[in-house]
């Protein structure tokens, strides 16, 4: 297998971007992408595009990608994993270059979800996350299928809302630092507390919002990428899995058993003890679309044990200076969730931190040379687990 690294990296500005059609998000991300690995664009051979799209007027975006960016020649895919969208076109391109198909690849991720009214966005994410039965028959939203893994969690660990507040807190904090977030305020305890219910236990400042945004990174095999940097970010190990599409079938509300698996498969290839995998990378992106989900992806990847995750919030053990810097780019909540680019985002946030390029106040400390990404598809049928390291 070839080794393959990331050269360049762009990211859009996250929000809700009435100022943006899709043709510019994608052009803010893949030209940036482009520039920061000095690489001609016609020397892309591949391009995949992650994009969901249910609400979209653009029914082609890697077409458009290509002709917005000048690739038309790359051979060209979209892919579309629910949430999980980014990491599977990371995974495509990754796998093209590996088998030694092509040496050059752009994973680009791209959603422009605000075309529709918010509650159109959350019925299609409804119909797509927990599958049309279950959402038409029993009224199961995507907010509604966390909260039940909140109450499970809460119930069975001794925890309280404030703990889920917590979160929200930390990720809102270093958002702060991120220009490109879609929230850049500081919040509190109480601002969480008293924002209104979603899906109780689940309140507003719990929640992921509904999100415009693009992401791209360019991937080459070694050879190649040494003769564009000194210090690519090298792809050590991708782990997926799936979950069952049938919630009802699920024996643990406590925890997501595909991204357990990820995980399991992503240590193994990376050499990383699953027992203490904190030991081995720097800091973690993590699938927070709601506030209940960074707690479980604690317990799922090994940062804490089962019902210890309570414990690493409170204590502040996953700031910076902790056991695990986690979501120091904001996360989902509040850096943002455009479907289609969110796990792109993730490899861009990896690329950055291990380069060492983050903003002041949100640069973790990088010892170790590694830094892991989280990324959980509908309501966990889909999980990847991708390991970066320098």
């Amino acid at each position: 297998m070839v080794r393959v690294g990331i050269i360049g990296y762009g990211i859009s500005k996250f929000g809700k971007r009435n100022d943006a059609s899709m043709y510019d998000l994608i052009w803010e991300a893949g030209s940036e992408a482009l520039k920061t690995s000095g690489v001609d664009k016609k020397d892309v051979e591949y391009l995949v595009v992650s994009n969901m799209g249910m609400w979209s007027s653009e029914e082609l975006p890697a077409v458009v990608a290509g002709e917005v960016l000048g690739t038309e020649r790359a051979g060209t895919n979209r892919v579309e994993a629910a949430c999980a969208s980014g990491s599977s076109a990371i995974s495509s391109a990754y796998d093209a270059i590996a088998s030694g198909h092509v040496r050059m690849a752009m994973a680009l991720g791209v959603e422009k979800m605000s075309e529709v009214d918010t509650g159109t966005a959350i019925e299609l994410i409804g119909r797509a996350g927990n599958f049309l039965w279950e959402y038409e028959f029993f009224g199961l939203t995507f907010p509604g299928y966390y909260a039940l893994h909140a109450t499970a969690y809460l119930d069975k660990y001794g925890g309280k809302e404030e703990d889920l507040a917590l979160v929200s807190v930390k990720n809102h904090h270093y958002a702060h630092f991120n220009p490109k977030a879609q929230f850049t305020n500081d919040i509190s305890v109480e601002d969480v507390m008293s924002s209104r219910y979603i899906a109780s236990p689940l309140k507003l400042y719990d929640s992921s919002p509904i999100t415009d945004g693009a992401a791209a990174v360019v991937l080459a095999s070694e050879d190649v990428a040494k003769q564009y940097t000194d210090t690519p970010v090298w792809i050590d190990a991708i782990g997926s899995n799936l979950g069952t599409s049938n919630l009802s079938k699920r024996p643990d509300f406590t925890g997501i058993e595909a991204a357990r698996e990820a995980a399991r498969k992503a240590y193994k290839v990376a050499g990383i003890d699953s027992e203490k995998p904190y030991n081995f990378i720097d800091g973690a992106d993590v699938h927070d679309c709601f506030s209940i989900a960074e707690l479980m992806a604690y317990e799922d990847l090994g940062f804490a044990g089962k019902g210890e995750a309570l414990e690493l919030i409170r204590e502040g053990q996953t700031y910076i200076g902790g056991r695990i810097p986690v979501n120091v780019d904001g996360g989902l909540i509040s850096k943002g969730h455009p479907i289609g680019a969110t796990g792109v985002a993730m490899a861009v946030e990896a690329t950055k931190q291990l380069l060492r390029k983050a903003e002041n106040g949100r640069q973790i400390d990088v010892n170790k040379g590694r830094f892991l990404t989280h990324n959980v598809g509908g309501t966990g049928h889909y999980a990847f687990v991708t390991v970066y390291s320098i």
